[in-house]
């Protein structure tokens, strides 16, 4: 007897089913229009802080000197936001200057623009073949360079994500300083050295922060005072195709 009300007990307990993870869809695209150039393809792997970064990504040589822009965000390389302008209840895009967003890229790529900042604007923007539009998530970015590459380069990606304030990057920390408070934790920048006579997959590395209002092209070694900044990532890949 009571081995039959166990029973009837154990098929009352409700049965317990945990849905399958579902993986992560990763986008591929391509950006880059060069026949004859060198294929790049950079794996960008989303870590736990990632939120809607900008990025860029460029080549230089083995002095760190500015080559050519691999790969911007369209926001920066055109020099149009998508929420700039509040007009009728609803944010509206338009052409605006962000100094902090990509700073190392903007000092490096070195092109004055008319309103005396590195940025490209919506009348002097970046190549076309060398934007598009920001992953939401993790991605792979195949780049065509504009020129066959042989030998050994430097891969350089910045990366930047607004609002992520932290004890040392906070909010007054520059009172009245605008620039500041459009990126709160300075943009990061990866760094990695190719050989692109070989075939093989290299990981890129942080090496330092920007300027925290884009007001020069420095980079700062000191990455102690970056928290969520550093999860933007978890990983970021590159091959030589």
């Amino acid at each position: 007897m009571k081995t039959k009300s166990l029973l009837i007990a154990c098929l009352l307990i409700p049965t317990l089913t945990f849905a399958a993870k579902k993986p992560e869809s990763i986008k591929s695209f391509t950006v880059g229009s060069a026949k004859t150039g060198t294929a790049l393809m950079l794996k960008f792997e989303k870590g736990k802080q990632h939120n809607h970064p900008l990025f860029a990504v460029w080549l230089a040589d083995m002095n760190g000197t500015f080559i050519e822009t691999l790969y911007v965000s369209e926001s920066i390389g055109k020099g149009v936001f998508p929420r700039v302008d509040r007009k009728k209840g609803a944010w509206l895009a338009g052409s605006i200057q962000r100094p902090a967003a990509l700073p190392y890229w903007a000092h490096q790529r070195n092109i004055l623009n008319e309103f005396g900042t590195y940025n490209p604007t919506l009348a002097h923007p970046e190549l076309d073949g060398n934007t598009g539009a920001t992953p939401q998530s993790s991605f792979i970015l195949t780049m065509k360079s504009s020129k066959e590459l042989i030998g050994n380069y430097i891969v350089f990606v910045e990366l930047n994500q607004s609002w992520d304030w932290n004890e040392f990057w906070y909010n007054d920390r520059f009172p009245g300083n605008k620039e500041y408070r459009t990126s709160s934790q300075p943009a990061l920048v990866y760094s990695i050295l190719i050989d692109t006579r070989l075939s093989q997959a290299y990981t890129l590395k942080p090496i330092g922060l920007s300027s925290y209002d884009g007001s020069d092209g420095h980079l700062n070694p000191d990455l102690s005072t970056l928290t969520t900044a550093l999860k933007i990532a978890r990983s970021i890949t590159l091959e030589v195709r």
